[in-house]
């Protein structure tokens, strides 16, 4: 019996609630977060700097969100009053729950997950997330106005940029690694060194190889192996989650993803219907963790979409009611599926990241 472990922010939700948080309370919030979020991009992809991991944005803005009044009850209460499943959502997570354990690993706050808890009835003991209590650290006034001031600076800069062969930060140009040695004396010597900074060595996001550790530790739970695990995951924080079920020959998808979980991923689905995620692991409880490789080799094929992708799922005894809202889908909506390989993988990135603009926003779209 195979286990499905799935992040939260695009296969199941819309948002980007730390993103969003940010452009709530924190002026040109928007325009802050996307420049910490490709320099994390940049710490965790081209530097690989020693203790950084991907996702580690969500430390990085906590100052500045309580500097801009940020609260534990309203993160709740933001988080709450925005969160949005992506379409499907709400039938699939029991569905899938019914036919295998389930668990969710996400980056985001745990304020977040308890909201999608609350509306999903998913059980918050099936959740790994990033545990925080704002309400245990003080701010002084003197940090709090030079946290603005900061916020407004970073928010002004350029966004980083690094060609797509980079590898060290001698590849980026002279404004580029300027901006990262700025936002290095920011994050790692001058909020260090005030009172608040103590929560960037308290706050452990759940991304990147902290996202493989949950898988792992999941499977301690459900007594099952590697190779039985469904991942499903969209971004940089699910790479090493990613690559560590694809190496075990276990099932790795990209859904609606971005560059970074494709190169990671075996597999590239791309729908607006969370629904195919339930065909999916309706198919690989029917006939086997290799179904997916035997439907493509039916099909003599690298990919399959919209109905033949279904009647194939179909064929596998996949029921109708797995089935029915996504064959009410057209054209770019409908679901796709690729065996991401060499010869298509600059295609599969280009169709999957022009979807994950088109179901999450632009804005959260093109985060890391």
């Amino acid at each position: 019996m195979p286990q499905l472990n799935i992040d939260c922010e695009g296969p199941i939700t819309q948002n980007d609630n730390a993103y969003e948080l940010c452009d709530d309370l924190i002026p040109e919030g928007g325009n802050f977060f996307a420049r910490v979020s490709k320099y994390d991009d940049y710490l965790a992809d081209i530097e690989k700097r020693q203790g950084y991991k991907a996702g580690d944005t969500l430390k990085l803005v906590l100052p500045f969100l309580m500097a801009c009044g940020a609260t534990n009850k309203k993160m709740e209460e933001f988080s709450e009053r925005t969160l949005m499943l992506l379409p499907g959502a709400r039938d699939m997570l029991p569905k899938v729950a019914g036919l295998m354990p389930t668990f969710i690993i996400s980056t985001s706050y745990c304020s977040y997950l308890q909201a999608l808890c609350k509306v999903s009835g998913f059980p918050e003991d099936q959740v790994y997330c990033t545990s925080l209590d704002l309400d245990q650290y003080e701010l002084t006034g003197q940090e709090q106005n030079r946290l603005e001031e900061l916020a407004s600076e970073i928010a002004g800069q350029p966004l980083l940029s690094w060609p797509e062969e980079a590898e060290y930060i001698r590849d980026l140009n002279n404004e580029n690694q300027a901006l990262v040695s700025r936002l290095d004396t920011i994050f790692w010597e001058e909020i260090p060194k005030m009172r608040i900074g103590k929560i960037l060595s308290d706050v452990n996001p759940v991304g990147g190889f902290e996202k493989a550790r949950a898988v792992e530790d999941s499977l301690k739970k459900t007594g099952l192996t590697l190779s039985e695990v469904l991942y499903v995951g969209d971004s940089i924080t699910d790479v090493q989650a990613l690559e560590l079920v694809r190496n075990a020959e276990g099932v790795a998808v990209s859904f609606n993803g971005n560059r970074y979980s494709i190169k990671a991923a075996k597999w590239a689905c791309m729908c607006d219907n969370t629904a195919i995620i339930g065909a999916i692991a309706r198919v690989l409880t029917l006939n086997g963790m290799e179904a997916m490789d035997e439907l493509m080799a039916d099909m003599d094929s690298d990919y399959a979409e919209g109905t033949g992708f279904l009647d194939a799922l179909a064929s596998m005894g996949v029921e109708p009611v797995f089935l029915e809202p996504l064959r009410l889908l057209r054209d770019k909506n409908a679901p796709r599926i690729f065996l991401v390989n060499s010869t298509n993988i600059s295609d599969v990135i280009k169709d999957s990241e022009y979807m994950r603009k088109n179901v999450r926003g632009l804005s959260v779209g093109e985060l890391g």
